[in-house]
């Protein structure tokens, strides 16, 4: 009889079937197939359980990835979909978006020489599957209180709060000013990479549990945090980061240059049917488009602009490959549909008139590492370049949009915007106001959507330290 623990020896790592890329480029559908019950209980298989499993120290949320594997092996669905929803309340979107690469099966023991498990398509999987089959959160034993907690932002990080908070009783409610949760989720991402009813089921699972949504409600405009202070025990703050980062060069204001996120929530919105006004749609047919930035979120510009006709893309980043903040899946993915990428090249001014006619920029080479450890870009003197260009998307990143409502709450504030709120305190992730607590992006900057759930959850179990449930 075979011994199970060297089943990897027997059976090659496998993804599910991806759609080709001339195929692919011409929908936004996602591009990525799913297993069948005997591929992911194959693949799952695999995994060798190892006495201390690097894949979930590395997780953010330290999901119990050899647990949830070997249920899945075994063919117990609705057992792994409650084990891997006791650490995660995102896991079907995850699956999808996490780089993997990067985390758990970069972390893989059998990374190293045969493949490391298919951690991301089998997590995948088990919340899609379960759903399917009628699977939900069991909630049965919960206990209701009287404590009511506000959460503002229906993001990763606030749908993480919103879930610890209804599973011990609390009684959460979600503000979000957009018509649809999610946030960048939903309205960032682009389908082909996350399909929005895959949101949408969530919203629904969520509302089972008893999270109730208050969407098109923007806190400061329709509601005041005075309302919110006056209504609810405690608020939890998840706003999300959706101010772009300027590169500081000329240029920058020209007809032809986009935001990055506004051109992706435009696209999004046509996508899903919920344009309001057909002159938002920023539309890359037939143009020569040059995006700035080697983040997911330049991915995501390169590979939309392709599918909406472009003639050609460029994507100019001023590190190198091995340097690239993205996801490695997702820059392959962008290669394969035709994108051409401009490595060591560092944008200092936007050419033209009144209209982009191109991007100056300079070649760089990789100097010494910065206070985070990535290597600076120098400049190389005498190599600036002009790449031709009739629209210019910038990618930098976001930073955090601090409230006007800030001060009067008396919440600190770091030089960056973030909102300070420690993990390590009395009450993890309170804030300077003690009744207010914070996670995800407006509290470290742009990060991944894992790492935003996990702070939700942490801190929606200090808001029930704090209320002492």
């Amino acid at each position: 009889m075979a011994d199970k623990n060297l089943q990897f020896l027997e059976v090659a790592r496998q993804e599910p079937a991806k759609v080709e890329a001339p195929v692919r480029i011409y929908n936004f559908n996602e591009i990525y197939g799913q297993f069948d019950k005997h591929s992911a209980a194959t693949q799952a298989g695999r995994c060798i359980s190892c006495g201390n499993p690097y894949c979930e120290w590395k997780c953010p949320v330290h999901n119990y990835i050899p647990d949830w594997l070997k249920l899945v092996n075994e063919g117990h669905l609705f057992e792994a979909a409650e084990l891997s929803h006791a650490t995660n309340t995102l896991p079907e979107i995850c699956g999808r978006i996490c780089p993997q690469d990067r985390l758990c099966e970069g972390a893989c023991t059998m990374n190293d020489g045969v493949g490391a498990i298919t951690i991301g398509s089998v997590e995948k999987y088990i919340t899609d599957e379960a759903f399917k089959q009628g699977w939900r959160p069991d909630v049965s034993d919960v206990v209701w209180t009287d404590k009511k907690v506000a959460v503002i932002g229906a993001g990763p990080a606030g749908l993480g709060a919103a879930d610890i908070l209804v599973r011990s009783g609390v009684e959460a409610v979600v503000f979000d000013k957009y018509p649809r949760i999610g946030g960048l989720l939903t309205f960032g991402i682009p389908p082909f990479k996350l399909e929005k009813e895959i949101v949408e089921t969530r919203r629904e699972v969520m509302e089972g549990m008893g999270v109730t949504f208050k969407l098109g409600v923007e806190v400061g405009r329709d509601v005041t945090i005075d309302e919110l202070n006056a209504e609810y025990d405690a608020i939890f703050l998840g706003m999300g980061t959706y101010t772009y980062m300027k590169g500081g060069f000329a240029g920058e204001e020209l007809n032809g240059v986009y935001e990055a996120l506004p051109y992706l929530v435009a696209n999004i919105n046509r996508e899903i049917g919920i344009e309001k006004d057909s002159r938002d749609f920023i539309d890359m047919k037939d143009q020569r488009v040059v995006v700035l930035g080697g983040g997911d979120t330049a991915m995501d510009c390169n590979r939309t602009s392709l599918r909406q006709g472009a003639r050609h893309v460029i994507c100019a980043y001023r590190r190198d490959e091995d340097n690239m903040p993205g996801s490695a899946r997702e820059y392959q993915n962008a290669r394969e549909e035709g994108v051409e990428f401009r490595f060591n090249r560092q944008p200092v001014e936007i050419i033209g008139d009144e209209h982009v006619e191109g991007v100056k920029v300079v070649t760089t080479r990789l100097g010494e590492p910065d206070q985070r450890g990535r290597r600076r870009p120098e400049p190389v003197p005498e190599s600036e370049e002009i790449i031709p260009a009739d629209r210019v998307i910038i990618a930098f990143g976001f930073r955090p949009d601090p409230k006007d409502w800030y001060d009067a709450q008396n919440i600190e504030i770091d030089d960056g915007g973030c909102v300070i709120a420690p993990e390590k305190g009395r009450f993890p992730y309170q804030t300077s106001n003690p009744k207010m607590f914070a996670g995800g992006d407006i509290v470290r900057g742009s990060d991944l959507v894992v790492t935003a759930v996990f702070e939700g959850r942490e801190a929606a179990k200090g808001i029930l330290d704090y209320l002492d449930v």
